[in-house]
């Protein structure tokens, strides 16, 4: 897969989750009731960025969680038909019942994982509500759903492929556009 451009620099990659931790911050009115939930893999390294910038503007910690929704997701036969699926298991510190749910993950585009990952939060408690913050949302929805927060809107042809690239996991902060 060539690579057509990168789209954020480390740089712009931090300033992008500093503008999401103040818009959730200002939109919640604090972080009083706030969980952030990253969604496995990418989304959990996110919500761990984004709790540290709320401790520094707020001066207090947010809870942050993680959730696997390998058994949540609709395509689970296309992937796994000649293994099981490896299930890592969710991890929320704190019940979410009656609490503000921050959904975080990398990148929105059909709106599948963001849908699985709601079923896996109904199933482990009743939130008052559930905000999602990306840092992509490239766009070619399936279903109905929008994010709260997003970091950059790259809009996308169906040929092209988006990559999140984190510190945590490939050794850079970046995202880029290849084509497929």
């Amino acid at each position: 897969m060539p690579q057509k451009a990168i789209v954020l620099d480390e740089q712009a990659v931090r300033r992008a989750l500093t503008r999401i931790a103040h818009e959730i911050i200002e939109k919640n009115k604090g972080i009083e009731g706030c969980i952030l939930v990253g969604i496995r893999t990418r989304g959990i390294y996110i919500a761990e960025r984004l709790a540290e910038r709320i401790e520094q503007i707020e001066g207090a910690k947010v809870t942050v969680g993680e959730l696997d929704i390998t058994l949540y997701r609709d395509d689970l036969t296309k992937k796994t038909i000649n293994q099981e699926p490896l299930v890592k298991g969710s991890d929320i510190p704190k019940d979410i019942t009656d609490q503000k749910v921050i959904l975080v993950d990398d990148v929105l585009y059909t709106g599948r994982t963001v849908r699985a990952a709601l079923d896996a939060l109904i199933d482990i408690g009743r939130p008052s509500s559930i905000q999602l913050a990306v840092l992509v949302d490239r766009g070619h929805r399936e279903l109905p759903i929008r994010a709260d927060f997003v970091g950059k809107n790259i809009p996308t042809s169906s040929s092209e492929k988006i990559v999140v690239e984190l510190k945590e996991v490939d050794e850079l902060d970046q995202v880029s556009i290849f084509e497929k």
